[in-house]
This record gives structure tokens, sequence and C-alpha cells, in this order.
């Protein structure tokens, strides 16, 4: 069993930006690939950005490449997504998630821990 819990949302002007954090309990943190999802209210959530066990590898969706970065950090259970240059669309509540398995990354079906989310607001 895995809580996450997300923090670091808030409003910001467009091109600035933001760093979410996510904090997992548990001492298996290092067993499950994160992932970062966007949902905006009347639109299904979309991928963002996952990570895989060891942070050795990362993958975007093709919206936020170039600009947000994840990483993690497993001594302190502690998942990050940096955002830059933000512009008015990135707007959503943000949520990370955790998954077991292989693959997959993108899809968000195959995540079996999700957090309560967090918002971000980018004014034009």
């Amino acid at each position: 069993q895995v809580q996450l819990v997300e923090s670091g949302g808030g409003l910001v002007q467009a091109g600035g930006s933001l760093r979410l954090s996510c904090a997992a309990s548990g001492r298996t943190f290092s067993s499950y690939i994160m992932g970062w999802f966007r949902q905006v209210p009347g639109k299904e959530r979309e991928f963002v950005a996952a990570i895989t066990r060891s942070g050795g590898m990362t993958y975007y969706a093709d919206s936020v490449k170039g600009r947000f970065t994840i990483s993690r950090d497993n001594a302190r259970n502690t998942v990050y997504l940096q955002m830059n240059s933000l512009k008015p669309e990135d707007t959503a509540v943000y949520y990370c998630a955790a998954k077991g398995g292989v693959g997959y990354y993108s899809a968000q079906d195959k995540y079996d821990y999700w957090g309560q989310g967090t918002q971000v607001t980018v004014s034009s």
C-alpha cells in the first residue's frame, strides 16, 4: 500500500515555473514506477510524465517535452515535476501516481495508487 500526497501547486503567470512534489508513504517507494497526470474539468485525465524505478529513464507527453522535467529521490520517497515555460493550457489538477510491473508508462489504468491532486493555474 502506498499513499501519495502532492504539493507545490498554485497560481503562476505564463512563462513562469512551478515545482510539484509528491511524497510517498511506505518503505517500497523505489519499487514503483512513478507518473504525473493532469485533468481539466470536463476532460479526460491525461499523461504528463513518468520515471522508472531508478530514475534512469523518463517519458513525457509531447505537449510538455522540453518544458517539464520529472525526477525522483528514493531516499526521500519523493517524486518531482519541474514545470518551466508554463502556458495557460497547462492549467489543470495534477496527480501523481504509482505503478508496479513494467511498461505502460502513459496508461493511467495501469497505475495502482493515486494522490489527491494539486491545482496548477497559469494566467495569461
